[in-house]
């Protein structure tokens, strides 16, 4: 009996040491950044080195510049339904956020503010002033931080996907795990494709069919991920939201927005977050029916249309601004 005793607690500490060096591995891991799109480059900043790509207008007339941020555990190519069909009429820019995709995978840097700042670093490098700066979920926090902090990038933001405040958010159990200290670094160490492929179908709407190529991508962004940039991002985005409410935020920034939400949303209850953003002066409020976290993907049509009618009004505005100064310079003379 006392022999068996000796056996479980030796393997017990086994158990705990591994852990630990687990532990200890996974929160020390970086990755550089590397070129994982075909036409993708990386953009060298103080802050890290993120994968951006930058397509031009295929139709020789540009409608402006439409900036694209993907959400939480995802990467750039999470746009590749709704990038084309923008790129018909617009310049269209895909950044990889710190830690996802292609971009670097520091040991920190994954405050929004932060993020932002890279963001904003990244559209100078490519000259980019006034764009409409569109956020799916995580991406949306990082629009509305860019919009504070550089009023003179962004024109207007979309929200796709994002409750103002952390209160009509909810995770599973298994999920809300992976943050938990040597639990979730363990977790994150053995979790199988299926169960990755199974953890996000609740980010689309109930019954909506993944394909298979985009059920690699998932996997293959997930694989990506170093585990500080997983939890760190994760926490970050909640504390930038208690700090203040990301409506409060924007209504200051005061810059025009528009929200796109799915009524079948399984991440954020839609009727709370229409209600959160309703008090932002002019907001645009788009619920779309039978829709899940995803509108890019699920609707990418509907979804690009409201986009482009929303960017549209934008450049009216920009030409009429325009037409003032042109004016004013007339009678100076």
């Amino acid at each position: 009996m006392k022999r068996r005793w000796k056996v479980l607690l030796g393997v017990a500490a086994a158990l705990a040491v591994l852990l630990a060096l687990n532990t200890t591995v996974l929160n020390q891991q970086t990755k550089g950044a590397e070129v994982t799109v075909e036409g993708a480059e990386i953009v060298r900043l103080a802050g890290g080195e993120i994968q951006v790509l930058d397509q031009p207008a295929r139709s020789g007339r540009p409608g402006g510049t439409i900036v694209l941020l993907h959400c939480y555990l995802c990467s750039l190519q999470w746009w590749d339904e709704l990038a084309p069909l923008l790129a018909e009429e617009h310049r269209v820019i895909r950044i990889d956020l710190l830690g996802h995709g292609g971009s670097e995978k520091p040991s920190s840097g994954y405050s929004v503010p932060d993020q932002a700042a890279l963001v904003a670093g990244a559209l100078s490098e490519l000259e980019v002033e006034g764009a409409v700066v569109v956020g799916q979920s995580m991406g949306a926090a990082m629009a509305v931080a860019l919009a504070e902090q550089s009023s003179q990038l962004v024109d207007r933001v979309v929200d796709i996907s994002l409750a103002a405040t952390n209160e009509s958010s909810s995770l599973p159990f298994l999920a809300r795990l992976s943050y938990v200290p040597v639990i979730g670094q363990a977790l994150y160490r053995i979790t199988p494709d299926f169960a990755i492929r199974s953890g996000f179908a609740e980010a689309f709407a109930p019954g909506y069919e993944v394909s298979p190529e985009f059920e690699d991508v998932i996997v293959d962004g997930y694989r990506a991920m170093t585990y500080t940039a997983f939890k760190q991002a994760h926490d970050e985005l909640d504390a930038y939201r208690d700090e203040a409410p990301l409506d409060t935020r924007i209504a200051s920034a005061a810059v025009p927005l528009m929200v796109v939400l799915g009524e079948e949303d399984q991440i954020v209850d839609a009727a709370i977050a229409e209600e959160e953003w309703s008090d932002v002066p002019g907001v645009r409020i788009e619920t779309l029916p039978g829709i899940g976290h995803t509108p890019q993907i699920e609707a990418p049509e509907e979804t690009a249309a409201l986009i482009e009618e929303f960017a549209a009004a934008a450049g009216a505005i920009e030409e009429e601004v325009r037409s003032d100064e042109r004016r004013g310079r007339g009678k100076r003379r």
